[in-house]
């Protein structure tokens, strides 16, 4: 009897494909790379994007040879918003899932003190987000609150595989606004695995990232991270290891939206954590703080 599997497809593979689910049925044993070519059999358009693209078994971001059971859900994930933007301080892990709570767990939930604030929005930020976010987070023994804003701006990003022509089309064009799509469960579940991440690396464990879905106009915010800890070094490290590992990992895909038409941008998704070369020790390190 035949293993019936559930593909979900997002942002570019989902207007490729003009279809947002797709069942297949397939042998049992059967793999991720025979899924995909069973897919790519039923909808050729998709298989250029082949390259970028990463596999999810049930929210989980898996290795293609894994074998699916029957009633798996299997996402394809097409290049994400922010793609793979390492800095000098971080490298990529090369394996999938290293560093990750198990499912359903979280490292920080029985430090005392813990406050995560983890969220999708379609609804538009106050303009007092940071300010809110931190004064829910905050206690009398921290002195250090870090915010970010990520808003959209006029200027054009990378376009992901397949889209160059597209946003050849488009070159001297001003973006006028952004529209963000996300697998929401997963994407919330990796959100809340970053944060554990961050409580091992930093020590922080009060922590917002919130995220927003839809159209987002010219100017206006996307995402706001706020870590808030006893000291500024760790918040500052936390606030900015929650923005890369968010853009790099998380299944939120942006299309910049111009005057006739829209380009998707993003680099292929990096299925674990970064990680961090450890800095070279300073005089008053600790003074600093």
């Amino acid at each position: 009897m035949p293993n019936r599997i559930r593909v979900r497809l997002f942002a570019i593979q989902r207007e490729l494909a003009g279809a947002r689910e797709v069942a297949l049925d397939l042998p049992q044993g059967a793999t991720i790379e025979a899924a995909w070519a069973a897919l790519v059999e039923r909808h050729p358009v998709l298989a250029p994007g082949r390259p970028a693209v990463r596999f999810a078994r049930n929210g989980e971001y898996t290795d293609p040879e894994t074998a699916l059971d029957d009633g798996d859900e299997l996402a394809i994930i097409p290049p994400v918003s922010g793609g793979d933007e390492t800095e000098s301080g971080t490298e990529t892990q090369t394996e999938p899932g290293a560093g990750m709570a198990a499912p359903g767990e979280s490292r920080a939930s029985g430090m005392a003190g813990a406050r995560r604030i983890l969220e999708l929005r379609a609804e538009p930020f106050a303009a007092t987000i940071l300010s809110d976010l931190g004064d829910a987070l905050a206690t009398d023994g921290d002195g250090a609150i870090v915010g970010f804003i990520g808003r959209t701006r006029e200027t054009p990003g990378t376009p992901a595989l397949g889209q160059e022509a597209e946003a050849a089309r488009h070159t001297g064009r001003a973006v006028e606004s952004l529209g963000y799509e996300a697998h929401e469960p997963m994407a919330l579940a990796m959100l809340d695995r970053i944060a554990d991440e961050i409580a091992d690396r930093f020590g922080v464990v009060r922590l917002a990232i919130v995220h927003r879905t839809g159209e987002v106009p010219l100017g206006e915010p996307s995402v706001a991270i706020v870590a808030v800890s006893p000291h500024r070094d760790a918040a500052f490290e936390a606030a900015r290891y929650a923005i890369d590992e968010t853009k790099a990992r998380a299944p939120i895909w942006k299309a910049e939206h111009f005057a006739d038409g829209h380009v998707w941008v993003g680099e292929v998704a990096r299925e674990g954590p970064a990680t961090l070369r450890p800095k070279p020790s300073a005089a008053g390190d600790e003074e600093a703080r």
